[in-house]
């Protein structure tokens, strides 16, 4: 059975909607308003909070303190999700393998999250059945991995888009095609969840902006405004343009990530002790005729023994993750020779016929886990490390949030706006976060809306992705074919991306350059071995009348393309 239809989880009742969800379900928001018109917001007037970082927490944080009627300023040096949110393993999941450590406040928190996404983002979070298969002598026995998942479903209070169950050898070999079966000892089943995380970070950025936030992307953070030793605003600079400007806020927040402790440079009361500690987790893809499979995989390296993943992801299957220290700056971090060589070996280690070889790999990437500082215990280091997050106060007011993970996003959102409230003196307000859908997913029926863009779209693989991609705004992108039947094409031959998707995105999801659209909006340097170079001249011509691009600055606007998808997704010889 493939991933895609596994039966989706019962939903939970959700309070019925006014007039205005109603409306909203008919007619889609308009777009943002104009870059230049934000700008100018941004800087005439003041702010109850500005949140500096558009990944996926910071996003969360915005459209949380939005909803709640707070006045929310929210800039972004690169793009929203750049850095970690973009760059991760794609799942929302429980986290089974923080029971190993004890974890289990972090595995409820998560297993509860999981349930609450599935709900409100049925788009971008669907269920994913993982196999475990079990060796002789695997550090992690069969009746230590039953019990472990007997816990698993009941932190899940027993929700979970159906039980785990054992599995005999013969029935991992049928359930896992080309799986290793020598030592197999049996094994087991469970359901996580796979999402798009760039759009699941995305779609908490247009949410913000649809609430009354000022939301810009490309907007870095140069200096702190202070008044009597509080910290009152920012000097910021528009990397698109150059042009300088100051914002005013009441509070500020830091929800930089890996980039955590830049910011706490630039307060200066706030010392040099780090705040966070990076760990690189690294994944590659190969084509999904290599190493096909309709399930997930957990499974213990055979050359190390820690938790990894193998993980259908539609033409293309993800192996991953690595877990290393580095020193390498968070805007640099690279997939290293001995990351691919490790990853390839631990896959060959289970499927000892495909013979993957580096020639296979189609992309590999890097990100950094902004792990706690001070949740680091034991001996194996980041792989011990608490996945909970904290929130520090700097002397100058500076709220950080650091440590978590993409899985418990709305949740760090949600702590960190009491913090915010608090420190405000303004009356508590309940999140509205827990129950109102995120944008594109107040859909009745996955299938439904799947079944209606098929009629519509009249091609299998491009109605699949548009519905799972925007949700019940799938229609705004294909209306856009209607008026200009060329944007139906598609963007790579044999993907499902079309370029009606480039013009949506410079008019509707703050898309500014090549990297936004086809980098984080879509998957397409993913899962090309050109890296998207090719798609990117067709998307140019899409996106440079509604930007102004003249024939030369589309020249430059390619050649930054190219030297960014080699800064993200070369491989470095040496580690770093």
């Amino acid at each position: 059975m493939r991933p895609e239809s596994v039966a989706q989880p019962a939903p939970e009742p959700l309070p019925s909607p006014g007039p205005t969800a109603i409306v909203a379900l008919r007619s889609p928001p308009p777009p943002p308003a104009s870059r230049s018109e934000r700008l100018l917001a941004l800087s005439s007037q003041p702010f109850d909070l500005l949140v500096i970082g558009g990944g996926a927490t910071g996003c969360g944080i915005a459209r949380d303190a939005a909803l709640r009627g707070l006045r929310v300023a929210l800039v972004e040096r690169e793009d929203f999700a750049s850095g970690t949110s973009s760059r991760s393993s794609r799942l929302i999941h429980g986290g089974i393998r923080y029971l190993e450590h004890g974890h289990l406040g972090l595995v409820f928190e998560s297993s509860i999250e999981r349930a609450r996404l599935l709900r409100l983002a049925p788009h971008l979070v669907r269920p994913l059945p993982f196999v475990w298969p079990v060796y002789k002598g695997a550090r992690v026995p069969r009746w230590k991995l039953t019990a472990g998942l007997m816990l698993y479903d009941a932190l899940a209070l027993f929700r979970n888009v159906k039980a785990s169950r054992s599995l005999s050898p013969r029935q991992v070999v049928e359930a896992i095609p080309g799986l290793r079966s020598e030592g197999l000892t049996g094994g087991a089943r469970y359901f996580d969840a796979a999402t798009d995380d760039s759009r699941l970070t995305l779609v908490n950025a247009l949410g913000a902006s649809e609430a009354g936030a000022t939301v810009l992307n490309h907007v870095s953070v140069r200096g702190l405004l202070l008044e009597e030793g509080r910290a009152r605003g920012a000097t910021l600079v528009d990397e698109l343009t150059g042009q300088q400007l100051s914002v005013r806020a009441r509070v500020l927040v830091s929800a930089t990530g890996p980039w955590t402790d830049e910011i706490r440079r630039l307060d200066a009361a706030n010392g040099t002790i780090p705040g966070v500690r990076g760990s690189k987790g690294v994944h590659i893809s190969v084509p999904r005729e290599r190493l096909p499979t309709d399930s997930a995989l957990t499974l213990l390296s055979p050359v190390d023994g820690r938790v990894m993943f193998i993980l259908p992801a539609h033409s293309h299957t993800i192996i991953g993750t690595t877990e290393t220290a580095t020193q390498a700056h968070p805007s640099e971090v690279r997939a290293s020779v001995s990351d691919v060589d490790y990853l390839l070996a631990s896959a060959n280690g289970f499927f000892p016929n495909a013979h993957l070889a580096r020639e296979d790999v189609v992309s590999a990437w890097a990100g950094i886990r902004p792990l706690v500082a001070t949740g680091y215990s034991g001996s194996d280091g980041a792989n011990s490390a608490s996945r909970e997050h904290a929130i520090h106060s700097s002397p100058t007011g500076i709220l950080s949030i650091s440590g978590g993970k993409l899985t418990t996003y709305r949740i760090m959102a949600r702590d960190m706006v009491d913090a915010v409230e608090k420190t405000l003196g303004v009356p508590h307000r309940k999140t509205p976060t827990e129950t109102l859908p995120l944008p594109g997913g107040d859909i009745p029926s996955f299938d439904e809306e799947l079944a209606a863009a098929r009629a519509e779209v009249g091609r299998e693989d491009t109605a699949l992705h548009l519905v799972r991609c925007y949700g019940g705004r799938w229609r705004q992108v294909w209306a856009l074919t209607r008026e200009q039947p060329l944007l139906a094409e598609p963007l790579v031959p044999g993907l499902p991306y079309i370029r009606a998707e480039a013009v949506h995105g410079v008019t509707h999801e703050f898309v500014h350059t090549l990297s936004d659209l086809l980098v984080r909006r879509l998957k397409v340097a993913f899962e090309t071995r050109d890296l998207g170079r090719a798609a990117a001249r067709l998307a140019a011509s899409d996106m440079a009348p509604l930007l102004g691009w003249s024939p030369d600055t589309v020249e430059r606007q390619l050649a930054d393309y190219s030297r960014d998808v080699e800064r993200l997704f070369s491989i470095d010889s040496t580690p770093r």
